[in-house]
């Protein structure tokens, strides 16, 4: 759970630097795994050759995901944002390959985020990070995104009404781009610009039906969320939803080395198989060994060692529920007003009035105040700001590994509640 600076200080990694890391740092197992790899072969490249550790880990990977992607594909790349940018390209590809031509946008939400890189900027809604880049972008439509803190629908009935409104959204952009949707991409539950927003009941469910009645394939970004970081193998699990291409990175290898994956079904496999053959797209470091191999070692001690199981807050005693617990409490602080999230990925958002839900003065940086305020303490976390428009509203990421005990969890919310209440005096 630590990390320790050149002066020797040691820190909680309570967000896992960014969501990365789940199964804990200093692991011997995947260095030795890399190392290994390293002794036999370091690179080749993909257009070239495959490799043994690729195709193995890769069929693991699938069987990880379940039955839906039973006969599909893996493409793997160095990062998040390649695997985003993989993902777009190879969703334009299949409606070509399959006679739809005219097919090309992508579809995506305000206040998303989906990488850096300019094809993963267009379809994200991050203003602070789109801003600078804008006259270089290509885009096409955002639709309303669900976030039940901030709603501007009737949420008497549990918000399951608001969950359709939301997916209305969806529908009409579909109608608006006339024929050339090519693709919807969506975070089951929200990264970092948003703070962990939970999916409304009832609404990716609606948007995946949208999706399949109108030929529109359904991307799922879980590059923050896979590899049981909500409590399931994926998030998307937890609404039983079986997106086209789902894209996967950061716990994907726990930060042991550079990695990021998109699984594709067999439908969409096949459309490129049985059309030109060859997904028109490459990174000189696709499917690298050494970072396959530590990928592929993570993934064995996540199975071994339950940790699906341990971010599971619906379970008793779970290192999530007791994370829930834990945060919960800290809505009692003059400057929270909402604590959101699900299994090891919580956000905490901070206003300057409870009541009105007026955020801070984005000048104030209230959230960066108190990261500093926390890492003084020796706890480290993901602060961000502009959730509520993208430049206003300071919030927390939450991610700690799952290996994160009862007692670091109590001590960690202490550290941070002494933190807020030091940046709002």
């Amino acid at each position: 759970m630590y990390l320790w600076d050149t002066d020797g200080k040691r820190y909680l990694d309570f967000s896992s630097s960014a969501a990365v890391n789940f199964i804990g740092h200093g692991v011997d197992e995947i260095a030795a795994a890399m190392a290994a790899q390293a002794k036999q072969l370091e690179f080749v490249h993909s257009s070239q050759f495959t490799t043994p550790v690729a195709e193995e880990y890769a069929q693991e990977l699938l069987d990880f995901a379940g039955k839906h992607f039973a006969g599909g594909c893996v493409y793997f790349t160095s990062g998040g944002s390649e695997a985003i940018e993989a993902a777009l390209k190879l969703a334009r590809q299949y409606q070509a390959e399959i006679g739809r031509s005219k097919r090309h946008q992508v579809l995506s939400r305000d206040q998303s985020y989906h990488g850096s890189t300019l094809g993963a900027l267009a379809v994200s809604g991050n203003k602070r990070r789109r801003e600078m880049y804008l006259p270089m972008v290509r885009e096409f439509a955002h639709v309303a995104f669900p976030y039940c803190y901030r709603c501007t629908y009737d949420c008497t009935d549990g918000c399951r009404n608001c969950g359709q409104e939301y997916a209305a959204d969806l529908e009409k952009a579909i109608e608006a781009a006339k024929g050339q949707a090519a693709a919807f991409i969506v975070e089951p539950v929200s990264g970092a610009t948003l703070g962990a927003v939970v999916p409304l009941p009832g609404y990716l469910q609606s948007v995946a039906e949208i999706c399949q009645q109108r030929g529109v394939l359904l991307i799922a970004d879980e590059v923050m969320t896979g590899m049981g970081r909500t409590g399931r193998n994926f998030a998307v699990e937890h609404c039983d939803v079986a997106p086209d291409i789902l894209v996967t990175a950061k716990g994907l290898s726990s930060g042991y080395a550079p990695l990021g994956a998109l699984l594709v079904t067999k439908k969409v496999a096949d459309a490129i198989a049985k059309g030109s053959g060859v997904f028109l797209h490459g990174f000189t470091y696709n499917s690298h060994p050494i970072s396959v191999a530590a990928g592929r070692a993570v993934l064995r001690v996540l199975q071994r060692e339950n940790l699906v199981r341990v971010a599971d807050g619906s379970r008793e005693g779970s290192a999530a529920s007791l994370l829930r617990a834990a945060l919960e409490t800290l809505r009692e602080c003059k400057a929270v007003g909402d604590v959101r999230g699900l299994g090891l990925l919580w956000g905490i958002e901070f206003v300057a009035d409870k009541a009105s839900k007026k955020p801070f003065s984005p000048d104030l940086n209230f959230a960066g105040r108190v990261g500093q305020a926390a890492a003084k303490r020796g706890v480290m976390v993901y602060p961000m700001q502009g959730c509520v428009d993208g430049v206003a509203g300071d919030h927390l990421l939450i991610a700690p590994p799952a290996v994160i005990t009862g007692g670091e969890i109590h001590w960690a919310v202490e550290q941070l509640r002494e933190a807020i209440e030091e940046a709002t005096g």
